[in-house]
This record gives C-alpha cells, sequence and structure tokens, in this order.
C-alpha cells in the first residue's frame, strides 16, 4: 500500500506562521488593527495578509476579539475568490491531509437538512463502482441529522479510526466512513467556534473556507457537493443556495478538484424516516431496491455524480444508469454490509432490523381532514426529533437513536380524513409530550388543502466542472 501523507502539525503551521513573519520585510509592517480595517472599509486582502492573520490566530499573537471583528467585517463585505481560496489553504494546512493516488478518489458534501441519509445510499453504491470513497463526516447539532450519529445506531459501528488505518481501507476496500478529528483542519474549528457566537455562520466565503477545508483534506479528486434549499435547510433562499454552490465549485476548481453541485429542494424531509436508527432502515430498503423514490432518486443521481467525476462512467447519465446496477445486482447492498462489519458494527442489521435501537412506543397521527398535502415543515419536523432526544440542541447533549418519524404521506399527496399522516416512535415516558407534539404537527407543521399543489423539483439544477489540472 503506497502512503503519502502531507502532515502538518498545528505546532509546525504556527512554526511556518513565523518564519514568514521573521523572513518576508513586508509582513513586518502588518498588524491585526490594519486587516481588520481594510477589510471593514470593503478592499480585498491579498495572500499574504490572510496567511499572517490565521497564523496569527494559532500562534496567539493575533486574538479572538480581533479574529471576531474581521469575521464581522467579512460578513459584512464578503470575500472574492481569491481571498476565499487563500483562506481556505491556511485553513488547509494547519492540518493533516490525506492524498490517494489516481484520479477515481471522490466524495460527496451535503450542507445539511432533515433526513438527509444520502452517504449510506451513494457512498456503497459509487465505491461497487470502482470508486474510493474517503469520508469524513460530522456529527449533527439543531435540526440538521449527523452523518456520525446515523451510523453510530449500528450496533459496534466505529467511527474513530486513526488516518493509517482510515488509509488502508480506502486503498484495499474502495470505502471508510469515520468521524471528523482535530487532526483535520484544526484552524477551522477555533474559527468556526468564533464564527458560531458573533452571528456570522452564515458567510459564504466563510461558510466555503470551513467546507473545502476539511473536504481537499480528504485526499479525493472529485467533490460532489448537494447544496440545499429551501426552509429545513441552511440556504433557505435559492439566490443564496446558487451563490455558496459557485463559490464552493470555484474554490474546488482553484485546488484542482473536478466539481459537480446539484442545488436540491429541502422545503420537505428527504425521504420518510426521521431519527437515527430510522433513517439507517431507509437506507438499507433503499440499497435493497425499495425505499421512497425521492431519498433513492437523489442518491442515485449524486452517485451517479462520483461514478463520472471519477472516470468511471462518460457521463452523468450513464453514472446513474451504472449506480442503479449496483443497487439491483446486489453490490452495492454488499458493500455497506462488509462496511459495516469491517468497521466493528454487526452486519446482521440488514436482514434483522430489531438490531437497532428502536424506540418501544409508536404512535399514529391521522388527518383530521380530506384534501392534499401541501407542506411538511423540514425545520419543524427536524426540532421536533430533537426534542425527542434524536438530535443535539448543544454539542454536549446525548442522542436517543430509536426516536423519531416516518412520514406516510409527502407533498402532493392526497389523504382522507383519518389516515396516517405519519407515525411517531418515542419512549414511554413521552407520551404527554407526544400529545403536544400531535398538536403542534397538525396545526402548524403540515398544510392540507383541497386543490392538489404544484410540486417542486427534487433537484433544481446540476452542474459539472473539470479542474484543468485534471483534463
Amino acid at each position: 500500500m503506497t502512503r503519502d501523507f502531507h502532515i502538518l502539525t498545528l505546532a509546525s503551521f504556527i512554526t511556518m506562521s513565523q518564519e514568514s513573519m521573521n523572513t518576508d520585510e513586508s509582513t513586518q509592517d502588518y498588524s491585526a488593527y490594519a486587516i481588520i480595517a481594510k477589510k471593514r472599509d470593503g478592499q480585498k486582502l491579498t495572500s499574504d495578509e490572510v496567511n499572517w492573520f490565521i497564523g496569527g490566530l494559532a500562534n496567539g499573537n493575533v486574538t479572538d476579539y480581533q479574529m471576531s471583528a474581521l469575521l464581522m467585517a467579512i460578513y459584512l463585505n464578503g470575500m472574492d475568490t481569491e481571498e476565499t481560496a487563500a483562506l481556505t489553504d491556511f485553513m488547509l494546512y494547519s492540518g493533516k491531509v490525506l492524498k490517494f493516488d489516481g484520479q477515481n478518489v471522490v466524495d460527496k458534501h451535503s450542507t445539511g437538512g432533515v433526513g438527509d441519509k444520502t452517504s449510506f445510499i451513494l457512498a456503497p453504491i459509487a465505491a461497487a463502482c470502482d470508486i474510493k470513497v474517503p469520508m469524513i463526516s460530522g456529527r449533527g447539532l439543531g435540526h440538521t441529522g449527523g452523518t456520525v450519529d446515523k451510523s453510530e445506531a449500528i450496533p459496534g459501528f466505529k467511527t474513530s479510526l486513526d488516518f493509517e488505518v482510515f488509509e488502508k481501507f480506502v486503498n484495499e476496500h474502495g470505502i471508510c466512513m469515520i468521524g471528523q478529528t482535530g487532526e483535520i483542519a484544526p484552524a477551522d474549528k477555533k474559527i468556526y467556534s468564533l464564527r458560531d457566537v458573533t452571528a456570522t455562520v452564515e458567510s459564504i466565503p466563510l461558510i466555503t473556507a470551513s467546507i473545502m477545508s476539511k473536504k481537499l483534506a480528504e485526499g479525493a479528486n472529485g467533490l460532489v457537493m448537494d447544496v440545499k434549499t429551501g426552509h429545513g435547510a441552511f440556504m433557505e433562499k435559492k439566490e443564496d443556495a446558487i451563490k455558496l454552490a459557485d463559490s464552493l465549485t470555484q474554490t474546488g476548481l482553484r485546488f484542482g478538484r473536478n466539481m459537480m453541485t446539484s442545488l436540491t429542494d429541502m422545503s420537505q424531509p428527504l425521504g420518510n424516516a426521521i431519527g437515527n436508527s430510522l433513517e439507517i432502515i431507509e437506507c438499507i430498503e433503499i440499497l435493497k431496491g425499495n425505499g421512497p423514490s425521492d431519498c433513492r432518486d437523489l442518491s442515485l443521481h449524486l452517485a451517479g455524480g462520483m461514478i463520472h467525476l471519477g472516470g468511471k462512467a462518460a457521463t452523468l447519465e450513464e453514472g446513474i444508469e451504472k449506480a442503479k446496477e449496483a443497487v439491483t445486482s446486489g453490490r452495492a447492498l454488499k458493500v455497506f454490509r462488509d462496511l459495516i462489519e469491517r468497521q466493528g458494527g454487526n452486519p446482521e442489521v440488514c436482514e434483522n432490523y430489531d438490531l437497532l435501537p428502536l424506540a418501544k412506543c409508536q404512535t399514529e397521527v391521522k388527518s383530521s381532514t380530506d384534501g392534499f398535502i401541501h407542506g411538511i415543515d423540514a425545520l419543524a419536523m427536524g426540532l421536533h426529533c430533537v426534542d425527542l432526544g434524536g438530535g443535539r440542541k448543544v454539542a454536549s447533549d446525548k442522542v436517543d437513536p430509536g426516536v423519531g418519524f416516518v412520514l406516510n404521506k409527502k407533498v402532493g399527496d392526497s389523504v382522507d380524513s383519518g389516515e396516517t399522516l405519519l407515525t411517531i416512535h418515542h419512549n414511554e415516558n413521552q407520551k404527554e409530550h407526544v400529545k403536544k407534539l400531535i398538536e403542534d404537527i397538525l396545526n402548524k407543521d403540515i398544510k392540507i388543502q383541497k386543490d392538489k399543489p404544484q410540486v417542486d423539483p427534487l433537484i433544481f439544477e446540476t452542474k459539472i466542472n473539470w479542474s484543468q489540472k485534471n483534463v
């Protein structure tokens, strides 16, 4: 096995920054004040200025309150592509950077939503089509679920693997799924903690640098980006989601990555299941050729993009067809089953769902009227799952993998009075809370009207861009 780690520890990053400041005469005139003022006034920062500032944050020459001031200036005045790439670069090389051989190394990132479980479907599909998938994911916070939390619903599944094992599994088996670690882009963790308390999280350049510094560190040659828009998405407005998709694309191209970005709908939950164990069941069902069409179709679309970017299909359409065949042949399910076993989990969950931690009680929510479903509030449903214990309000909260919801109806479906809209999976001691929950769902969160609605497309647009470095 060939190992090619490009490793910069935070300590060596600090040393690099100090040496840069000591050897370049021009940097001696830099000051946090001057750089903050420059960006405050809407001017463009040079790569050296970005380097000096981020390096200063790492070595203690720049304070948290100065970084917070710069973050607000960036939030208000933005950054162009070159500035964003410079910020991404220095955040990227503040930690370990992996490199794999070949052009068939592709990963996927989603900007997050409710019921967004596609990683567990598309990664095995892509791996079954000879794509190497180095997937490093995070935990959930707020109304969006985390990939690591979902995977840990599988008994015994280990997401804390060191990088040597991670690289070995990707090279030898084509896939590995682990949790984020402090060794990847540690500068981002520091900066994000300041963004979180200074109301600057929504800045597109800062989002781009945060996402791309971690994704580039995984060593993939191609990246598929699922940028969600709608009430349950981070970028609720479509125009903001388009700007983010373009920023991610341009940054990826500057770093020599082939890029596919898809703008997808998150105005209602994706699929039928919301909650960690329930979502794992839905993923397995889709890998068996069953499951809800929206989650299945999006997973095949994104997997097809990975297959195309990885050079195993001439077009996206051919990639999607190969993805479908990987499911119908059973190869994708076998990859998932082997992945679970290799990472310490019990692969029998693929046949026996009772092995997953599931809440003991189920309560059906029935419609009180006839009509058509006009809306299912994705944000509200995600927050309801958090209230049941299926997510986190703060990072230290413990997650109950067994609670959640299974939707029987989606937007555009007809419904009769007394028909089940969804089922709540909850614990015995939550029955009183569930009564209040049902009132909220019926009165506020699910909209039923007499006329049949026009349903938005699941995928609004997809763009594929090839890096000149890989042409």
